[in-house]
């Protein structure tokens, strides 16, 4: 027996482990007390960053103007007013012009994260207190933001992130990144969330209170980071306030990405991550349980026999997070491509720092912030 057998054995046994607390942490995410209707609902803002014509997006700006709730408002910010997704904004406030919108055509962002100016502006608008911050590219049910108001009627709850059902395009790239949103990431929030509460919050949706995001420093304070969503989430959970995955699942419609540009998406992704919790970057090994096994009989062929359990355990816990908690079960054989291209990432996020995000060239500092070179 060698030592690398020996050594990938050890991370082997680790990545099983993982699996099975993703099953635990499955468990005690769906445990929890039902929703119930809120009593007085409060009135709510919702703010969508828009940048270009994505892959569906009158559906999507469509699914937050349907909303079954009293009392909503909906702002919009572009960069640009030859952004495309102003037709689509306008064309939706003639459908429906009992819904209040706005529309802000920002400007070019003074400062690197474009979305985080955006946010910026619009929460300078924004009249009520709750707060829904969502990208171009998530897609609701009509009782979302009836949902919203259900948990957030707990006045200890101050910010929440939506689990998403990531749904992909035609395209190979988009599809494979979906299926590794579903049978993978999804299951590290929930195992981080089962050992150590939520101390984050991821992106695509966020539901905040105002008057928390005024005390943590208002969403400017983040303009220098690429990872705003994860910041905005570490610093209220450090100042005490209640930071929660939500129950509330929401779609994300991955558009068509070319090979290329999936590739910058996913070094952007672990390179960011890397950037901003080190530690945590590292403990990402043990999600990986296919890649390692077959490493380990790799260098140990007698061994054949362990790709037994990791591919069971590996299976269970793809299942439990695609299926039980987002509805839509997994595709194995693109599974278990991602899984192989995710571990490939994932050593690659380990070297270089810099990432290419909307057409332009950033160098990632070590304390997570981010500084722009020329558009190439």
């Amino acid at each position: 027996m060698s030592l690398v057998a020996a050594a990938l054995a050890c991370v082997l046994a680790g990545s099983l482990v993982y699996c099975v607390l993703v099953l635990l942490a499955v468990r005690d995410y769906l445990g929890g007390p039902a929703l119930l209707e809120c009593a007085a609902p409060p009135p709510i803002s919702v703010l969508k960053p828009l940048a270009g014509r994505d892959v569906g997006l009158a559906d999507n700006l469509r699914s937050f103007f349907t909303q079954d709730y009293r009392d909503f408002d909906l702002l919009f910010a572009v960069r640009s007013p030859d952004d495309p997704a102003i037709a689509f904004v306008r064309e939706l406030q003639s459908e429906f012009p009992h819904v209040p919108s706005r529309l802000i055509v920002t400007g070019d962002p003074p400062y690197p994260n474009a979305k985080v100016f955006s946010l910026d502006r619009m929460l300078a608008e924004a009249r009520n207190d709750l707060i829904v911050m969502s990208d171009s590219d998530i897609r609701v049910g009509n009782s979302f933001l009836r949902m919203v108001a259900a948990e957030f009627a707990d006045e200890k709850i101050a910010l929440a992130s939506c689990p998403y059902r990531a749904i992909g395009s035609e395209g190979t790239w988009s599809k494979l990144e979906a299926e590794g949103l579903n049978t993978e990431f999804l299951g590290g929030l929930l195992v981080a969330r089962l050992l150590e509460g939520v101390k984050f919050a991821i992106g695509p949706t966020i539901i905040v209170r105002k008057a928390v995001l005024s005390a943590i420093g208002g969403v400017g304070s983040f303009k220098d980071y690429l990872a705003e969503d994860f910041m905005m989430g570490k610093l209220a959970a450090e100042q005490g306030y209640g930071v929660i995955l939500s129950g509330n699942i929401v779609e994300h419609r991955i558009g068509g990405r070319d090979m290329r540009s999936n590739f910058n998406h996913r070094l952007r992704w672990n390179r960011g991550t890397r950037r901003s919790r080190p530690a945590g970057y590292v403990g990402q090994l043990f999600m990986h349980p296919l890649p390692i096994a077959i490493l380990t009989v790799i260098a140990q062929p007698s061994w054949w026999f362990i790709l037994i359990p990791a591919i069971v355990l590996r299976g269970l816990a793809a299942w439990a997070t695609s299926k039980t908690v987002l509805g839509t079960p997994p595709n194995w054989r693109r599974a278990g491509i991602q899984d192989l291209l995710s571990f490939a990432f994932w050593i690659v996020g380990f070297f270089g720092n810099t990432v290419v995000w909307r057409g332009r060239r950033y160098r990632l500092l070590s304390d997570g912030r981010f500084r722009s070179f020329k558009t190439e």
